[in-house]
């Protein structure tokens, strides 16, 4: 099943030069499985056509406040929508629906949502959004309840690099905020989360470090879907191989006892902490000052263990605060995975054994969820943020219950 299945997003598109990028988000949730209605106004017209956006959803592009055989537009319209995302929303259109104005197809469609939540995606020059008037319209568009992306930073459409924010974020960013937004409430909304994911290095001289075949792939899925989902998400995260995701708040580290540090510090908050990440379990008991140089003989270099993360922060863990930890064995896959459990005082273990498409550096996972009764489920080789998915199901079952 693709993630926007039986959703309907009404896609309004306004005149910015940023509309090109509203034409690549309306292909990615049509191919997400979303039924996407697009309103043009009139200034977007000079910007990107209608057929684009025909071609590109299999779909009518609605244009006109009142059109022939269509007077309702503006009330069907959003009354058939799960979501509403004006992307761009330009400065005139912001300044526009603070004003409540109905002028257009896409501004009266906007009064008439009723509870269907807004998203609003401004894109502009630097300037302009840095303006005070644009500001406080923002701040008002927040305080009648519409959701309001705040916009990137990077080069502009006059060729500047611009100073500060007003590019319109990525596609897949925004799709990221929408599908937060059609998720349905759970255990996990408004809860805080703390996900620790990728390795961690641990200096040998200035030049070389100890560490593993971690990635962050599944780390940085489960941050992704608990954000999702409606939680906030903090991400404790080592050098990822892949990019951190759209949402949660990303506190990087590099050694193993810096990840300890912000996990400790996180845990204040958190109503539950899975622990994702595989910090290296070595370190040198002293680190080489200068480049070691190649010689007659091999360095002999003493290691030590690093500290263990989900031992020594077991005293910041608020009451009631769910725990999960991952284990990954080369052999005896539940016995390891149980004793890991029991030692570390965990509510769940994540247990999978390194095999082709499982493990390190893949796309795809097969483990087996170890809880405190006992029990064992052993699920299926999948996607790892299908994998993500599950492992939240039972996190939220857990928080359900406390």
């Amino acid at each position: 099943m693709r993630p926007f299945d039986g959703r309907r997003v009404l896609l309004g598109v306004t005149g910015g030069i940023a509309a090109y990028k509203s034409a690549t988000l309306a292909r990615e949730l049509t191919l997400a499985g979303a039924e996407v209605d697009v309103v043009l106004t009139r200034s977007a017209k000079e910007f990107v056509g209608a057929v684009t956006f025909e071609a590109l959803t299999g779909r009518p592009v609605h244009e006109q406040l009142v059109a022939a055989g269509h007077a309702l537009d503006h009330i069907r319209l959003p009354r058939q929508a799960n979501l509403i995302v004006v992307a761009p929303a330009t400065a005139d259109f912001i300044a526009r629906a603070v004003a409540g104005r109905a002028d257009d197809l896409l501004a009266a469609s906007l009064l008439a949502a009723g509870d269907v939540p807004v998203l609003i995606v401004p894109a502009m020059n630097d300037r302009m959004w840095a303006h005070v008037q644009v500001r406080a319209n923002v701040a008002r568009l927040r305080e009648f309840g519409y959701h309001v992306i705040e916009p990137d930073s990077g080069p502009l459409a006059s060729r500047e690099e611009g100073s500060g924010p007003g590019r319109m974020p990525e596609p897949a960013a925004i799709r990221a905020h929408i599908a937060r937004l059609l998720e349905p409430a759970s255990a996990l909304t408004g809860r805080h989360i703390v996900v620790s994911a990728g390795p961690t290095r641990e200096a040998l001289d200035p030049v070389r470090y100890l560490s593993n075949h971690s990635t962050g792939k599944m780390g940085v899925a489960l941050a992704e879907a608990a954000w999702r989902r409606g939680a906030s998400v903090t991400l404790v995260a080592g050098p990822l191989a892949v990019a951190p995701p759209v949402g949660p708040t990303l506190v990087p580290v590099e050694s193993t006892e810096e990840m300890a540090a912000a996990v400790r510090a996180a845990l204040s908050t958190a109503d539950a902490l899975i622990m994702a990440a595989a910090p290296a379990d070595f370190r040198a008991k002293g680190v080489a000052a200068q480049k070691l140089k190649k010689g007659e003989a091999a360095p002999s270099i003493a290691l030590d263990f690093t500290v263990d993360i989900l031992q020594t922060t077991r005293d910041a863990r608020r009451p009631g605060c769910v725990v999960i930890g991952f284990a990954l064995e080369t052999e005896r896959l539940e016995a390891g995975a149980r004793a890991k459990l029991l030692k570390k005082d965990l509510d769940l273990v994540v247990a999978n054994q390194v095999e082709e498409g499982a493990g390190f550096g893949t796309d795809t996972n097969r483990v087996t969820i170890l809880s405190r009764d006992g029990e064992s489920e052993a699920l299926p080789l999948q996607a790892k943020s299908a994998v993500a998915d599950a492992i939240l199901d039972r996190v939220a079952g857990l928080l359900d219950g406390r």
